[in-house]
């Protein structure tokens, strides 16, 4: 093995600095080694084939620099350029990323009609598709692979010509291809549940879903502030009228709980044909479907990242417990087909849940029964942790842990109308040194909560800072019996062993999974696992098919498979390979300096330039079209 010289700047050091993950010092270069390294293999169609044991060699190429980072404010004289044409301000650290759209890189696709069994198309001339195959054919992109995932697997692909692969499953006549015994293999099998029906989608558009359950609960709210508003008015009636009769009082008393009438007791509403006891009787928490939440590793629900194919990888790599991503209440009783995409469940999530966010009773409620009524989910998830600006100024996310009383209301009327268990994610506080879950935890007992998850760390941390699980501890002795999980700063096994010893019933792993999802694999093998480059592009490949099959193998399915490649990659480069550390396990939040992996490929997914993740994705979907760009949302570097 030839090992990397070491000039002035990689000079060793005792430790590596603050911040900073420690590599062998064989294995460290400087950025500008790195990248004349990356830029020579890629020229050299020799250099991706490195075994794994070898150790690159220096070249003399010319380093590609990495963009610098984005500055969060605003030179002077840049200001000015931050300004929308109508005068606004341009509002988020974001407001330069560019953003295209799938259907950008396919202009114009083959029409559905004659992609699907050539039938009649319902649009006729005014339809802007391609009717004519060989005219389609000669403006559509180069084939990406010799197979196509969706046939080889399910013996179809919907997507017929319009697939990337599609020279796998097509005639020489042109017709799509169809291996009738695996599809008879999958018929009556639902792969993906919770899709939304156009039926719901029209009717939530129209506001015609009735809410029965949520306006029963809702009566009592109204209610309960008329009291309030009568007490008021009868105090001030009694200060003016001192000579007010004890007999007088009692009738107030007695007429005020007349008024409120729990939902409990109010008569059922007729139905047609037999009653069954769903129909008249309301479930107690105690005849609530019920989830054995002990000592199980929950994927927690990530942003973007957190989709369904990464679910699928993180479900196959040991996770036991997956969520939805963060959904919108207002967005889902809108009928939005994207915010209910959120709500997607893969066959192979056995205990999966969805988590939504609002900051109202009434929508949050609705909303809940909305969910109960149409999905198949086995908890649901009030977020209440979420620190970005968006959803805290409405009150949403982490604002509800200062809003007791609304926060109150959400969590008792989404019990009543649930009949499955209700979890609450939850961070220590709003400000730094000000904690309040210790507060909130005792009394979200009280309010009907089956599980609490518990970030050790407050909204303006962030994801800065050690998480404090001493604090961790003890909220789960307050939770008890209620089940706890801990969140943060798990990226290792012993990560997770010391938060186990803690009194958590289960542990949710976050940007771990992100960085390293064979982090399950590990907590459950109790190893440190040493795995290889060709191990994680199988892990990526995965994905990849996984995406294909989500999103569609057609131009536009593949790039926003793409486009979800990449936002991952920008994690997953932060990982250092355990034959590399000086010091076992790596830690969250300490980054890796520049190294060279032990081949070509550990290097190049070593590398934090966004270009270089675009190159580890042509390896798995092809090349990028002419006109591709992307920022991902977490760094600051573009690729255009």
């Amino acid at each position: 093995m030839e090992k990397v010289s070491q000039g002035p700047a990689d000079k060793k050091t005792d430790g590596a600095a603050k911040g900073t993950a420690s590599i062998k010092n064989e294995f460290l270069t400087s950025k500008e080694k790195f990248h004349e390294f990356l830029d020579s293999e890629c020229q050299d169609p020799k250099g991706g084939k490195a075994g794994d044991d070898e150790t690159p060699k220096e070249t003399t190429e010319t380093s590609v620099e990495e963009p610098e980072a984005k500055k969060l404010k605003l030179e002077p004289e840049e200001k000015n350029k931050a300004w929308k044409p109508d005068g606004k301000r341009v509002r988020g650290q974001n407001k330069s990323r560019p953003h295209m759209k799938p259907n950008t890189y396919d202009d114009k696709r083959l029409c559905p009609s004659v992609s699907q069994d050539n039938k009649e198309c319902p649009y006729g001339e005014k339809c802007k598709f391609y009717h004519d195959v060989a005219e389609y054919m000669a403006t559509k992109p180069a084939d990406v692979g010799d197979s196509c995932y969706l046939y080889d697997t399910y013996g179809k692909c919907y997507y017929g010509l319009c697939c990337r692969f599609a020279k796998a499953h097509t005639s020489p006549d042109l017709k799509n291809m169809v291996n009738a015994d695996l599809v008879k293999a999958y018929e009556g099998r639902t792969l993906v549940k919770n899709n939304l029906n156009k039926d719901l989608q029209n009717r939530l558009r129209k506001r015609s879903v009735p809410f029965k359950k949520s306006a029963e609960y809702l009566k009592t709210i109204g209610n309960n502030n008329e009291q309030r508003e009568r007490q008021g008015n009868g105090n001030a009636c009694a200060a003016e009228i001192p000579n007010q009769s004890p007999a007088g009082e009692e009738l107030h008393a007695s007429t005020a709980a007349e008024t409120q009438v729990s939902p409990e007791k109010q008569t059922p509403v007729k139905t047609v044909g037999p009653l069954t006891d769903a129909d008249v009787i309301k479930l107690r928490t105690c005849e609530k479907k019920q989830v054995d939440f002990h000592d199980k590793l929950y994927l927690a629900p990530l942003t973007t990242c957190g989709n369904l194919p990464f679910r699928r990888v993180c479900k196959r790599l040991g996770a036991d417990i997956t969520c939805g991503e963060m959904a919108m209440c207002t967005n889902l009783l809108q009928g939005q087909q994207s915010e209910w995409a959120l709500l997607k469940r893969h066959e192979s999530e056995d205990l999966f849940g969805v988590q939504v966010e609002g900051c109202f009773p009434d929508t949050m409620t609705r909303c809940a029964e909305l969910i109960n009524s149409n999905t198949d989910v086995d908890f649901v998830d009030i977020n209440s942790g979420c620190p970005i600006d968006l959803v805290y100024k409405k009150g949403g996310g982490c604002g509800l842990m200062t809003r007791t009383k609304k926060f109150e209301q959400i969590v008792r009327g989404m019990n009543y109308v649930l009949d499955v268990p209700l979890t609450v994610k939850i961070r220590t506080g709003v400000q730094e040194k000000c904690n309040v879950a210790h507060k909130l935890i005792p009394e979200m007992k009280k309010w009907g909560v089956s599980m609490i998850t518990l970030h050790g760390r407050s909204r303006e941390q962030r994801y800065t800072k050690i998480a404090d699980w001493d604090y961790i501890n003890t909220c789960s002795q307050l939770a008890s019996p209620i089940p706890l999980f801990g969140n943060g700063d798990i990226l290792s096994y012993e990560d997770a062993m010391k938060a186990r010893e803690t009194g958590v019933s289960g542990i949710m792993i976050a940007r771990g999974a992100l960085i390293k999802p064979w982090i399950f694999t590990e907590i459950k093998e109790r190893r440190d696992w040493d795995i290889s480059s060709s191990e994680r592009l199988d892990i990526l490949r995965d994905f990849t098919n996984y995406g294909l099959e989500h999103w569609g193998s057609d131009t536009r399915g593949l790039e926003k498979t793409r486009n979800f490649l990449l936002e991952w990659l920008s994690f997953m480069c932060r990982y250092i390979p355990v034959g590399l550390l000086e010091r076992v396990p790596q830690k969250i939040n300490e980054r890796p300096p520049y190294y060279m992996g032990r081949n070509y490929l550990e290097s190049l997914m070593a590398s934090q330039h966004v270009g270089d993740w675009v190159k580890i994705s042509e390896m798995l979907l092809g090349p990028v079209p002419k006109n591709f760009n992307f920022l991902p949302k977490h760094k600051a570097n573009a690729y255009k």
